[in-house]
């Protein structure tokens, strides 16, 4: 499959790395916003074709899935623009800047019958599937709490401090702490209470939220822009407790018992980059006929950006595009 990218930052990388692992996939073109831009990063990142727009890749007919790594605040125009030249995409978290944006990329890819999903990797990964089954195993008892958290130092990037840009620490890493609690705990939340510390450009430095879910389980998640903690999200039990290592890839997952014994140790398989998983299933659906993905379908997308809008919301921030 000969994939196109629209932008040049720093998670294509990534992508050409895990690219180039698989057999099934070819980094055939990329785009930035001049020529000069484009066919440099064409020789930087190993690409056939480099383009000076974002128009001209979606126009090759031999581009079969465009990959978006542009910033936030590009995401919806970005995909319009795919959509409307019928091209499949997989677009970069967050899916777009808010619930409404993501509500009418869901209807235009069904009007138009285009393949579009988001690429938060998790979703994709085989630890999902272990990290369910080991708590629906009933190993650590009835699981009551879970916590997560996900911080780096990265306050300092451009587009992270920018309202424009749709800066601030929640759809950059928070959204991972939030998928991870849906993905396990699921959707049917009935309150979230919230602590939030603004930069002084008006976006998210760092946060808390707390969410209670109907049934009485409670997930707390943190994240910050300002420092790198442990990553680790941690399921609590009456019997026992589940440590996952690094919830924005999981690395392995650990059992112990309500006196702290490890009592079972499960490696994930090992990956290229765990980017992979979500472009094998991108292929394979696009090869089915189908329009959305498995492991993330469109509502799921808008799901998740109705959590953050809730969010924002409650903490006064608005983006400048939403004025």
């Amino acid at each position: 499959m000969k994939i196109g990218v629209l932008g040049t930052g720093k998670i294509v990388h990534v992508i050409t790395k895990t690219l180039k692992g698989m057999d099934s996939m070819e980094c055939y073109a990329i785009a930035s916003r001049t020529k000069e831009r484009g066919e440099t990063a064409a020789k930087e990142f190993g690409f056939q074709v480099g383009y000076g727009s974002y128009e001209e890749l979606v126009a090759d007919p031999n581009v079969e899935l465009v990959y978006i790594a542009t910033p936030h605040s590009r995401h919806f125009e970005d995909m319009k623009l795919c959509i409307a030249a019928g091209k499949p995409v997989l677009c970069e978290k967050a899916f777009t800047l808010n619930a409404a944006q993501a509500a009418e990329i869901q209807a235009m890819a069904k009007d138009a019958g285009v393949y579009v999903a988001e690429a938060i990797w998790t979703r994709y990964q085989p630890s999902r599937q272990l990290i369910n089954e080991v708590i629906d195993s009933g190993i650590i008892g009835k699981v009551n709490t879970l916590t997560a958290n996900l911080s780096y130092v990265i306050s300092h990037i451009e587009r992270l401090f920018k309202p424009e840009l749709a800066g601030g620490a929640l759809l950059d890493i928070g959204v991972y702490g939030i998928n991870f609690a849906l993905m396990h705990f699921g959707e049917d939340i009935v309150r979230m209470e919230s602590s939030v510390q603004m930069m002084e450009t008006g976006v998210d430095g760092m946060e808390t939220i707390t969410m209670f879910y109907r049934d009485g389980k409670m997930a707390v998640l943190t994240h910050s822009a300002y420092c790198r903690s442990d990553r680790k999200g941690i399921f609590h039990g009456d019997k026992g407790y589940i440590v996952v290592e690094n919830i924005n890839n999981p690395q392995s997952i650990s059992v112990y018992d309500d006196n702290d014994n490890l009592v079972k140790f499960i490696a994930v398989p090992e990956q290229i980059t765990g980017y992979e998983y979500q472009f094998e299933e991108c292929a394979r659906c696009i090869a089915e006929g189908k329009i959305e993905s498995d492991s993330m379908p469109l509502d799921e997308s808008v799901k998740l950006m109705k959590v953050m809008d809730a969010l924002r919301k409650s903490w006064g921030m608005v983006y400048p595009q939403e004025r």
